[in-house]
């Protein structure tokens, strides 16, 4: 896997992670707290570490594919 698609797969991975976590923490402080608040900081954690490691295992993935 090239250093491009290794970006592309991060930036996909995160903008879909961080779009998720912040409409799912929004969803859950209105339903449960009544406030229409986003936590941005554990949806920006959650982004960087899913699109990080699922990056690596994709990588880790098409290498070994790469052997056989």
């Amino acid at each position: 896997m090239k250093f491009g698609e290794m970006t592309i797969h991060f930036l996909i991975t995160f903008v879909i992670t961080f779009a998720t976590a912040a409409i799912v923490s929004f969803l859950y402080s209105l339903i449960v707290h009544g406030s229409d608040v986003v936590d941005w900081e554990t949806s920006f954690r959650l982004a960087i570490t899913l699109g990080v490691i699922l990056t690596w295992m994709a990588a880790r993935q098409w290498k070994g594919e790469e052997k056989w």
